[in-house]
């Protein structure tokens, strides 16, 4: 049974960064893409970035230049440094993985993990 866990949310202050983590458990995700969504309240599930590799690495435009996603391998594991955070980046953080078909629609990803909570004050 496939398993994700994030981890890392929290709350913090406009300018700060959070560093968030999905472990993967189950299977391999070394061929597939792993990524990020993220659910505000009241609003739909949006793309936030994935990536299979160094080379094939994609972001949402409000988060270019401040969140980096990068996985390691070796641990199954996916992650989303977040710097220079604004009260707008506030919700709920999944971690997908497993993608067939476009990287940045929610349906294209088979594995989801519960979310972490990222809330930033202003």
């Amino acid at each position: 049974q496939v398993q994700l866990v994030e981890s890392g949310g929290g709350l913090v202050q406009s300018g700060a960064s959070l560093r968030l983590s999905c472990a993967a458990s189950g299977r391999t995700f070394s061929s597939d893409f792993m990524g990020w969504f993220r659910q505000a309240p009241g609003k739909e599930r949006e793309f936030v970035a994935s990536t299979l590799n160094s080379a094939n690495t994609y972001y949402e435009d409000s988060v270019k230049g401040r969140f980096t996603v990068s996985r390691d391998n070796a641990k199954n594991t996916v992650y989303l440094q977040m710097n220079s955070l604004k009260p707008e980046d506030t919700a709920l953080y999944y971690c997908a993985a497993g993608a067939s078909g476009s990287i940045y629609s929610l349906r294209a990803y088979k594995h989801w993990g519960q979310g972490t909570q990222v809330t930033v004050s202003s």
